[in-house]
């Protein structure tokens, strides 16, 4: 299809298009008037679908140049991987932020580092709804704005509540890219270039958290505990510039509003109408898409089942995010500096599984879509079996080799099992909800966001009571076992997932 058709012609014309080079900043859009008829006015009426300009269309976020694509899903990589590092850098810190600020009280250890988690099940409501209404783009450059003035304010803080307000903010401020990335790797990739996409992505949500310790326990060492804030402020402020520089918008429907727009301004004719139009208000389609995540966990088996799957394993990571510190202390005697080393072993999980789950994927998605010449999204889901077992494995591995006081390596061998095991999980539930929500793909991951965020903000504050009844030994094996019962979850949506996901009675009107 055209740009745009009428009865009375129907070759197609390149309307408000550019063919200038992808890495280019976005520039008003030009029209050449001269491919353009008058349209009487009885006809207007039929003036009506704006779609790109065939197949081809540069300005199609998927025909983007590979430079100027991986150029895009690097920069938000790295923006998530600022934003989720924000999340635990503090951890080695807390007991010299509690002492600081006169706090006595524990259970604050975990929830100064938690109530930022806590923030992503506020921020993705609106704001995944907002960036289908206004793109990917302003939502994102905006947070990050806001995520440096909310890290300067944790900076400068005087006492425990202006802390933990300006934290709570700072999480809000930092889940736009969390929650966005996938959509806009959607808008970037076909389904079967995803996996390795996603992959890539995915190591700042994952990583992320696991490198911020290792950071923030020499800075608590060396210059205090406020200085992880000054550090996460100077790289959001990297991530600003870098994003008003390359980021451009990939959301397609805002793309060809943005190009009915200017139809309507060089011709006069108000009748162009964006095939994604449905002719609604602005604050009619604001409702729907505010309760469009509400209305997939509710209705949706699959939505519910896989946001229940990945926030168990979720909270998990935090339940050792915001217990390492003291383990590694208490146990072997390490210092806050060394205590964040005790992270890398997750983040070399995160890595291998990186590499061989976005790789692997993409070529059993391809390999089975030549077999049966249709691409489905439960191609994906294979590596959810191996992440039931190896979860559990790395689970009793390191509590029981950490309570016995095991070399300090050994139990940090046994969090790589649980990195893989995350990442076995996590890569193909995202790309799962992708490939099968499209344009929707932002709210469904915000779904999916919201609930496993509330998990790791709340589940973990039961971390050191638990450990403290049952003894790191038996605490961990009490979650391996949770998490050994997911797999059924697993099986089953490998066997009914096709059948659940197309049935009618489970469809869910967007």
């Amino acid at each position: 299809m055209g740009a745009a058709e009428t009865a009375m012609d129907t070759r197609p014309v390149e309307l408000c298009s550019s063919t200038k080079d992808a890495v280019a900043p976005e520039a008003p859009l030009e029209l050449d008037n001269t491919n353009i008829e008058a349209v009487p006015v009885s006809q207007k009426a039929e003036l009506l679908l704006v779609d790109w300009d065939g197949p081809d269309d540069p300005q199609n976020p998927l025909n983007w140049t590979k430079t100027k694509k991986w150029l895009n899903i690097i920069l938000v990589a790295y923006i998530t991987f600022v934003t989720s590092y924000g999340s635990t850098i503090l951890a080695p810190g807390v007991p010299a932020l509690l002492q600081e600020f006169g706090v006595t009280n524990n259970s604050l250890a975990s929830f100064v580092v938690s109530i930022y988690i806590l923030g992503f099940c506020v921020g993705p409501l609106f704001l995944a709804p907002l960036s289908e209404l206004y793109g990917r783009l302003p939502i994102i450059q905006l947070s990050n704005v806001f995520f440096l003035v909310f890290s300067i304010a944790c900076a400068v803080s005087t006492n425990i509540g202006m802390f933990i307000f300006f934290r709570l903010m700072q999480g809000i401020s930092a889940c736009p890219p969390l929650t966005l990335g996938g959509g806009l790797i959607s808008d970037l990739m076909v389904p079967t270039e995803r996996g390795r996409a996603l992959s890539i992505w995915a190591m700042g949500p994952l990583l992320g958290p696991v490198i911020g310790p290792v950071i923030g326990g020499y800075m608590n060492e060396t210059i205090g505990w406020r200085w992880t804030f000054w550090f996460t402020a100077i790289m959001t402020g990297v991530s600003i510039l870098a994003s008003v520089a390359i980021l451009r918008e990939t959301y397609a429907p805002t793309l060809l509003a943005r190009k009915c727009a200017c139809l309507r301004k060089q011709t006069g004719n108000p009748e162009y109408k964006s095939k994604f139009d449905k002719g609604l208000s602005a604050g009619y389609l604001f409702k729907q898409a505010i309760i469009r995540p509400t209305k997939m966990l509710i209705l949706s088996p699959i939505v519910l089942v896989l946001a229940i799957h990945m926030s168990i394993i979720y909270s998990y990571l935090y339940f050792m995010f915001t217990t390492f510190t003291f383990v590694f202390k208490d146990h072997y005697n390490f210092n806050s500096g060394e205590a964040g080393l005790a992270y890398l072993g997750l983040g070399t999980g995160f890595v291998v599984g990186q590499f061989s789950v976005g790789y692997s994927s993409d070529l059993y998605v391809r390999k089975k879509s030549n077999m049966t010449g249709v691409m489905k999204p439960e191609y994906r889901l294979p590596p959810l079996v191996i992440s039931a077992f190896l979860i559990p494995i790395g689970l009793i591995w390191y509590g029981w080799t950490a309570e016995k006081q095991v070399h300090w390596i050994v139990p940090i061998i046994g969090t790589a099992f649980i990195g893989i095991g995350t990442m076995c999980a996590f890569l193909p539930i995202q790309i799962y909800l992708i490939d099968t929500f499209g344009i929707y793909a932002a709210s469904a991951l915000a779904t999916n966001t919201v609930v496993r965020s509330l998990f790791g903000a709340v589940l973990p504050l039961a971390g050191p009571p638990l450990f403290k009844r049952l003894g790191l030994g038996w605490g961990n094996s009490l979650l391996a076992f949770i998490a050994l019962s997911l797999s059924p979850a697993a099986f089953f949506l490998l066997k009914y997932g096709e059948y659940i996901r197309t049935h009618p009675k489970f469809q869910v009107k967007l």
